[in-house]
């Protein structure tokens, strides 16, 4: 997932994202944890899908306060 995808979504869909992208980081950890992971790199890019839809929120919320 890149930038421009996560752009294209609304506020809404976004953290619904969030919570899925977070639930499934946790899903991930332990796997990791009981040896039951494949791809290890897996969490890394979880991890910076996560900081990308936190950014986009965070710019989505910055321009409407300022609209606002």
């Amino acid at each position: 997932m890149n930038a421009k995808e996560i752009r294209t979504n609304t506020l809404p869909e976004l953290q619904k994202k969030l919570v899925d992208l977070k639930e499934e980081l946790f899903h991930l950890r332990f796997q990791h944890t009981i040896n039951q992971l494949d791809n290890p790199m897996r969490i890394v890019a979880v991890k910076k899908d996560i900081a990308r839809v936190q950014t986009v929120i965070r710019e989505l919320e910055s321009a409407d306060s300022q609209n606002a």
